[in-house]
Parts: structure tokens; C-alpha cells; sequence
């Protein structure tokens, strides 16, 4: 008896793999609605992004294949799962991206795969979607291009060439975690070196010095704590000039069932409130000047559930408040909770005209504004 095996077409695979790229939850915390990616009618995410001029565009994000020579005990998609693999040509993807594209539905693409082989044979897959674009249809908007752990140099310059902002994973903070979640791996050769080669092309003065480099921790698949995160987010920024960390909540039930994370039960909304609180110390350290050793852990090592973290900082710093609202420079204003840089600007640029007798002469009263009356002396 013969068995026909039927190929998935273009849309078949479409659907395939966007399924698998629920998995994927960069990008996807949001503080309003607008904020969150969201599925097209024909069942591909859209990412939304926030542009340098302050306004808003969706960007294509494309998992170019399911196929994965990892074994990554937190991902769905490791080699040893009992899957559907597919896999997207170059050309399907471009047809794809540029029919959304043509159509205004989105500004730009994020290119990301499973390692199909080798890193490099999958860097050739993504650069050569990237190239497509760039040399055939002279496509000069956002491309981002996912780097793929241990490849090599060249593969890397090309991406680097190519694209507007790249990314590494660095899923864990230490190889002590890596090795919990991964044996293929080797955390200094295959991630942290080239990220480093990466800070390298990209730095300040260099031919590259446009593109972005960005990485993602994926959060509890180790059983790792807050304050490890926030330690590594702090040499990522110094060091390494990041622009920006992205944390994705592992996903209990999806891994291995040996991984550390799924030893114990969790509540799913705790685990999504530990990913937004390390957004939100991210916030603090790229935009209002923290640095990694002010942010304050319980005994664990764990960011509070119930507190934002500029809210904990500011309540152990009772000497420094309440602050002078007409005296304080921008930075101290930072640190008040309830204010944010709009709010912030909106203070000293009033101050350059008058002085401030009360907050509602800056801004409208609220939750943050009341909370940050509580903190300031006019």
C-alpha cells in the first residue's frame, strides 16, 4: 500500500508556524490595549512598535521554520517533540511579507527560525530573505534579523549589513542557568562572544553604528531569580550597549517536565506580574537612570508582586522625600513615583516661567499624580 504525504502549501505552512510563534512572547507586554501583538485575519502575528517620532506602526514577524537541531527543554519546538515541521522558502516569504506590506499593514519585518542544521545554514535562510529585499526590491524599511546562538563572524557581518536591528538571545543570566535549560549550548562561545562581536560592529562611530542590538531572558525557565536578571541586565547596558532586553514568561506545561520551572505549580498571573516587573525595571535603567545594584529584592532574590519596583526603592529612601518640586533637577524628579518623563518635562519646562504651587498645575489629577503628591513638597 502506498501513502501519499501531501506538502503543505504557502498558507498551510503559514498557519502552521504562526501557531508555533505564540511561543515567542516578546514584545507582547503592553500597559494598553494597542500595546499587544495581535493575530491577521489569515492567522499571522502582527507585532505593534513603537517608531523614534513617537508614533505607531505594526512590523511582520515571521518564523521561518519550526524545524530545530536544539534541544532547549523550555521551547515546544525542540528537537525530541512529536510536531508538524515546515519549513518557508525565501521567495514564499517575501511574497508574503510584501502583499502585508504594499497593503499598509505593516512598516517593516522580524525575521526568526528554529536552527534548521546548522546556525550558519539558518543564517543563510534569514540573510537571503534579507537580501531579496534589500537588492531585488529595493525594500529600505525596518528589517530586523534574529542571530542565531554559534554562528559564525560572517554570517553575522552579512545580517549586520542588512539590517536595521538584530537580535541574540541570551535566555538565561549565567552558564550555571543555560545548562539547566540546554546541553548543546555552550553560553561563552555560542551567545555571549557574539553578542560581543555584535556590540563591536554596531558601537558608537562604526559603519554599522545605525543598527540596533537588542536580546530577550527567557524568565523562570531556569528557575533563576529577579535579581540574577537585573545583575546581567546591568552589564548588557554598560558593556555591551544594548538598546533593549525583552523577557519572555515561560509557559508552564510547554517544557521538558525535569526543567526547574515545572518542579513546582505556578500561578500563570504571578508569572506574567514577575515579567512585567522586570519590564518595568528595565524602564527605570534605560530611561530614569537606575542602575542595577539600587533595585531591591526580597530574601529570595525576587522583585516584589504587589509593589511596582520605583515604588520599593522610593519607600526605603524615605530620607530623600518629599522632594522639592521647584528645586529638583530632572533626574530626582525621575525617581518620584507617579511621575514619568512627560510629566517630568512638563515640570521644568512650567519652572522656566513660574513656580509650581501644587501638581495640578502640571498635570491632571489621577492614580499616579495622587501617588506622586505623596512624595513632593511644593
Amino acid at each position: 500500500m502506498t501513502t501519499i504525504v501531501r506538502k503543505p502549501d504557502t498558507l498551510e505552512k503559514l498557519k502552521i508556524l504562526s501557531a508555533d510563534a505564540q511561543y515567542d512572547l516578546a514584545c507582547a507586554c503592553g500597559s494598553v490595549k494597542d500595546e499587544h501583538r495581535k493575530r491577521g485575519g489569515d492567522g499571522k502575528w502582527i507585532y505593534p512598535i513603537t517608531l523614534a517620532n513617537g508614533g505607531r506602526a505594526s512590523i511582520f514577524k515571521i518564523l521561518l521554520s519550526n524545524v530545530c537541531a536544539n534541544d532547549c527543554k523550555y521551547c515546544p519546538l525542540r528537537e525530541d517533540t512529536d510536531i508538524r515541521r515546515c519549513t518557508l522558502g525565501a521567495e514564499e516569504t517575501v511574497r508574503t511579507f510584501l502583499d502585508y506590506y504594499r497593503q499598509g499593514k505593516v512598516f517593516g519585518i522580524f525575521i526568526s527560525s528554529g536552527v534548521i542544521g546548522t546556525p550558519d545554514n539558518t543564517m543563510e535562510r534569514i540573510n537571503s530573505i534579507a537580501r531579496i529585499l534589500r537588492y531585488r526590491h529595493a525594500f529600505k524599511g525596518y528589517m530586523h534579523l534574529k542571530i542565531i546562538p554559534g554562528a559564525s563572524k560572517a554570517a553575522i557581518d552579512e545580517a549586520v549589513s542588512l539590517a536595521k536591528a538584530v537580535s541574540l538571545n541570551i535566555e538565561t543570566p549565567g552558564a550555571d542557568n543555560l545548562s539547566k535549560v540546554s546541553r548543546k549550548k555552550d553560553y561563552l562561545a555560542d551567545i555571549i562572544k557574539p553578542m560581543k562581536y555584535i556590540s563591536q560592529l554596531t558601537a558608537k562611530g562604526s559603519r554599522y553604528d545605525r543598527v540596533h542590538q537588542t536580546t530577550q531572558f527567557i524568565v523562570g525557565a531556569a528557575g533563576e531569580s529577579d535579581s540574577k536578571i537585573v545583575h546581567y541586565m546591568g552589564g548588557l547596558y554598560e558593556r555591551l550597549n544594548m538598546n533593549r532586553i525583552y523577557f519572555s514568561a515561560y509557559q508552564q506545561g510547554l517544557g521538558d517536565a525535569n526543567l526547574p520551572a515545572e518542579q513546582t505549580l505556578q500561578d500563570p498571573a504571578e508569572v506574567l506580574t514577575r515579567e512585567h516587573r522586570l519590564y518595568q525595571v528595565d524602564f527605570l535603567m534605560r530611561k530614569y537612570g537606575f542602575k542595577d545594584n539600587e533595585i531591591l529584592f526580597d530574601s529570595t532574590g525576587r522583585l516584589s508582586l504587589t509593589e511596582d519596583p520605583k515604588e520599593t526603592w522610593a519607600r526605603m529612601h524615605s530620607e530623600i522625600f518629599p522632594l522639592d518640586v521647584n528645586r529638583a533637577d530632572k533626574l530626582e524628579l525621575l525617581r518620584v513615583p507617579g511621575l514619568g518623563p512627560v510629566t517630568v518635562n512638563r515640570i521644568l519646562k512650567y519652572r522656566q516661567s513660574g513656580r509650581i504651587h501644587r501638581i495640578e498645575d502640571i498635570a491632571k489629577p489621577g492614580k499616579l499624580i495622587n501617588k506622586a503628591k505623596q512624595y513632593l513638597k511644593f
